[in-house]
């Protein structure tokens, strides 16, 4: 069941997010990122196939919160939910670590209560309408968690440069990254139909 639940963000977040950092590192070399003087050209090639070859988002996404997390009376994510309270209680202890598994409970809070909300009419057109962003929203908590379980088996290792930008990594992560899901789970929990309302012509 838990393995249910994390497939389709396993096969779409890296596929989307990994590619940004790929187009990140061209964007580090500036114009000579785009030429093949540097493989990172090849690189974002290569992973832009994932993005297909994987599924699109939004198939993924519909999966997930129409599918997924209603699975067994929403068991797949009690499930991923426990896990994730069990990291978040082993970096409690740690002073360091604290602040952040505070933020991964309260993003954790944040995704089941986006869930309810979602399927609050019944309506799966209702539900369904912002389903890429509860995706987003899912795989950057996940990711916010295995960050987080890195930074404890960082933490206890000795100093070293490798250890230094882990912990980095993570910080990074809950910053800049994790706060995004505001965004998202907010459209998603007042059933947004700003997109879905949109009449085809007026592509």
């Amino acid at each position: 069941m838990l393995l249910e639940v994390l497939t389709p963000i396993a096969k779409s977040w890296p596929s989307e997010w990994c590619l940004e950092a790929n187009s990140l590192a061209i964007q580090v070399h500036g114009g000579y990122g785009y030429t093949r003087d540097f493989p990172v050209e090849q690189y974002w090639r290569d992973n832009r196939l994932n993005m297909i070859h994987e599924g699109t988002h939004g198939i993924q996404a519909m999966d997930l919160l129409g599918r997924k997390v209603l699975m067994e009376e929403g068991k797949g994510l009690q499930l991923l939910g426990a896990r994730m309270q069990a990291t978040m209680a082993r970096a409690s202890r740690e002073p360091a670590l604290a602040d952040h598994a505070k933020a991964l409970g309260q993003a954790l809070t944040d995704v089941g209560a986006a869930t309810q909300a979602a399927w609050a009419t019944g309506n799966p057109t209702d539900a369904l309408a912002n389903a890429v962003p509860y995706l987003q929203a899912c795989g950057h908590t996940v990711l916010a968690w295995i960050w987080l379980d890195v930074a404890l088996t960082a933490h206890a290792a000795p100093d070293t440069p490798a250890r230094t930008g882990r912990l980095a990594a993570m910080r990074f992560f809950f910053h800049y990254e994790l706060p995004k899901i505001g965004a998202w789970l907010r459209v998603v929990s007042q059933r947004d139909t700003t997109c879905a309302d949109l009449a085809e012509d007026a592509f």
